[in-house]
């Protein structure tokens, strides 16, 4: 039986990407070779690439002002490569502190440059999102850093600052969920197995005005300029991963993209959201509807003992990973793009029979 996935990555994709990412491990495009044996210079990669990169500007509204890469190392390796890249000599790096990614981001940061914190949520364990001007100004700084959304806590940022200095955003957990101005943004970029692809690669959306700011003395692998130049393939790269994003954003197409996802996403969320504060067993960790992310439901017991059971019934129902992150328990359900609504359902049906049983 297929299990109900809500993993918060790697996570749930639509069942035909597993089908024609098995086909093309036998035979990739009729050319009798997997596409794990064809050379990432051969005609049929660089078209593969280049079709992956055009179909994200489409999905996004992507302007000719803007590189789309794939690059190795996931969201993680971009923590210390952008600081690496754009962190200036005596200019500061302003950073969101909203979670751990977040902080993780901003400790990375602190290896090479000056750095400032301009909020900081962590005083009530990242269960808020601190309240931001609709507009800033900074001198002497280099850039601005947010995480879109936070998948241990269950909060997300829904709109952004407008500033004077680059804005730099890692939407690993929420990009092509929701509509984006990618105008408003000098970088974007994603780990690829939450919302794109299978894990192993991350995409980077960088204004080109960008590459003209860089550091000159970059190590090579982190420059992204030899990454733009190069077409992301100055290296071997993740030919598979990028195949499976190529695949999960033709179906996103076909479900009416971007925009038609958000509203299912949003959907999924409200009757999973009211479903918790309705249930007498439950309750959410975010306590602002505002902040709540709509990625990733976070919630908890308000009895230990219920925890254990819960979750062993799930498991007896199909229902596979729920379990919060280690650092505050309960629970978390991921609502990703490829999780259909009916899944939601389900799982919310089986919320109230659990109450029935175990109030």
């Amino acid at each position: 039986m297929k299990k109900i996935n809500f993993c918060s990555g790697p996570a749930i994709l639509p069942q035909s990407v597993y089908v024609d990412t098995q086909r093309s491990l036998l035979d990739f495009k009729d050319t009798g070779l997997s596409i794990l044996e064809l050379s990432h210079r051969s005609i049929y990669i660089v078209d593969m690439i280049e079709e992956t990169k055009a179909l994200v500007k489409e999905l996004l509204y992507i302007n000719d002002e803007y590189e789309i890469l794939f690059l190795h190392g996931g969201a993680s390796l971009q923590f210390c490569m952008i600081p690496y890249n754009f962190s200036l000599t005596n200019n500061t790096s302003i950073y969101t502190l909203t979670g751990q990614w977040a902080s993780n981001a901003y400790n990375e940061a602190k290896l090479f440059s000056e750095t400032s914190i301009l909020v900081d949520s962590s005083n009530q364990n990242f269960s808020y999102l601190p309240y931001i001007e609709e507009k800033y100004s900074f001198d002497n700084s280099n850039y601005i850093h947010f995480t879109s959304n936070n998948t241990i806590y269950g909060t997300q940022w829904k709109s952004f600052p407008k500033c004077n200095i680059p804005l730099i955003v890692d939407m690993s957990s929420d990009i092509f969920s929701k509509k984006i101005e990618v105008n408003n943004f000098d970088l974007i970029y994603a780990g690829a197995q939450k919302n794109l692809g299978a894990a192993g690669v991350c995409m980077v959306i960088i204004k080109k005005a960008m590459l003209e700011k860089q550091n000159k003395n970059i190590p090579t692998m982190l420059d992204y300029a030899v990454h733009v130049k190069n077409n992301s393939s100055f290296n071997t790269p993740p030919v598979f991963a990028i195949y499976t994003c190529l695949l999960n954003l033709q179906w996103l197409k076909m479900q009416g993209g971007v925009d038609k996802i958000e509203e299912i996403n949003n959907k999924k969320a409200a009757i999973l959201y009211d479903e918790i504060e309705r249930n007498s067993l439950f309750e959410c960790v975010v306590k602002n509807e505002k902040d709540r992310s709509i990625m990733n439901a976070v919630f908890v017991a308000k009895n230990n003992d219920v925890e254990k059971y819960f979750k062993k019934f799930c498991l007896e129902n199909g229902i596979v990973g729920i379990d919060g992150y280690r650092t505050i328990g309960g629970f978390r359900a991921s609502l990703y793009n490829a999780l259909p609504l009916e899944s939601v359902e389900t799982f919310i049906d089986m919320m109230k029979d659990f109450e029935t049983n175990h109030a």
